[in-house]
């Protein structure tokens, strides 16, 4: 039997690739958005899967420092680790910086820890180059994609900073790149006043305006095998008067707190280009009709079944939606690196593509063949 749609995708091979890689950039683009919401996830995770810590302790009635300011004392890690069934307890800071390099500032997300401390946010598998912490004062661990290399000088705040490690894939929640102080170089940053806040205090007639006790923005702990994660968090609740999450609590407040409008807005945006696809393919196919409907009318007039015309509407929007999946994917391949945040392809995503592009494709398809439908047999006389 002869194949109407082969014979006719033949006739117009060029014009029906070109059209199909069209499509095919608006279904990549599809895939990155998708991506990049995949990426927050990820992102998101980095730190906290690094830093394996089973407990957060934060200020009292707050989400923690993810989410929103959150202070306490560093002596709180004491208190938290006489609780029956914690078994290390440490101090560690947040905070963003803006670090002067030689091209232009870089925004970062500072973390500071005691590098003598029994828990370390930094992964050694992360690390490419270098050395971790081994000073309280003055050395810093940075991300690769932040330009800086291995013992560079970098000036933040009034003191020099020398790298003296470099990592690979260490992010922030917001996808910001991640570096590493000590715990006392970061609180001197962040809770501690400069000179002319201090002259401006003492002229309004304030004797002390620095910070007495040390602060932190979280205490972070791990719990001993054979307790139970909530009941020993339930004890610092009830005993330290403080909140405190779990380590699925502080991924949840990650996931659904900070990315869930973003996860929102890049869906809506997905599922517009989706249907934008859908509503180019279907103006193709009734373009492409068009121009064949002296075609179809002759095969009208000779016999042919509009069965089989029909079929060959059907399986020409079939192979164009198929061919520009294939091209997206190829696509969002080549381009997704070049992202300045983390983008991640899974192929769970681009099969549920697949689906809605083909059943998109059929529902395309049906406004060609109305056309094939009310097509007039007789016009194929008129010339």
């Amino acid at each position: 039997m002869i194949n109407l749609a082969q014979k006719d995708i033949k006739h117009t091979f060029g014009k029906f690739i070109v059209t199909a890689m069209g499509v095919g950039m608006l279904l990549g683009i599809v895939l990155i958005m998708i991506g990049v919401y995949r990426g927050m996830i990820v992102d998101a995770k980095v730190l906290l899967d690094d830093l394996k810590a089973d407990l957060w302790i934060v200020q009292e009635d707050t989400l923690g420092p993810f989410a929103e300011s959150s202070r306490v004392h560093e002596d709180l890690k004491n208190s938290v680790h006489v609780i029956d069934g914690v078994k290390k307890s440490v101090g560690i800071t947040f905070q963003n910086l803006q670090l002067i390099s030689k091209t232009k500032p870089v925004r970062v997300v500072a973390v500071g820890f005691d590098p003598y401390d029994t828990i370390n946010p930094i992964n050694p598998a992360r690390l490419v180059e270098g050395d971790m912490l081994r000073k309280d004062h003055y050395e810093i661990v940075v991300s690769d994609n932040i330009g800086f290399k291995l013992g560079e000088e970098i000036p933040i705040g009034r003191n020099i900073y020398k790298v003296v490690g470099v990592t690979h894939g260490t992010v922030s929640s917001g996808g910001d790149p991640l570096v590493y102080i000590s715990l006392k170089d970061a609180q001197e940053l962040q809770f501690s006043y400069s000179n002319n806040r201090i002259r401006s205090d003492r002229a309004r007639g304030i004797k002390d305006s620095t910070t007495n006790m040390p602060m932190v923005n979280a205490i972070i702990a791990t719990v001993r095998l054979g307790y139970d994660i909530d009941s020993v968090a339930n004890n610092i609740r009830q005993t330290l008067h403080k909140s405190v999450y779990t380590k699925d609590e502080q991924k949840d407040i990650l996931t659904k707190n900070l990315i869930e409008r973003a996860s929102k807005q890049i869906g809506l945006f997905t599922a517009i280009l989706v249907v934008v696809s859908t509503i180019i393919i279907a103006l193709i196919i009734y373009t492409m009709t068009l121009e064949k409907m002296k075609e179809i009318s002759i095969m009208k007039l000779i016999g042919i079944p509009n069965s089989m015309i029909m079929k060959m509407i059907v399986q020409e929007t079939l192979l164009l939606g198929f061919l520009a999946f294939i091209f997206g994917n190829l696509f969002s391949h080549l381009i997704y690196g070049r992202f300045p945040k983390r983008v991640v392809l899974e192929i769970s995503d681009a099969w549920m593509l697949f689906i809605i592009i083909m059943v998109a494709s059929i529902l395309a398809s049906l406004i060609g063949i109305k056309k094939v439908i009310n097509a007039d047999p007789a016009a194929a006389i008129g010339g």
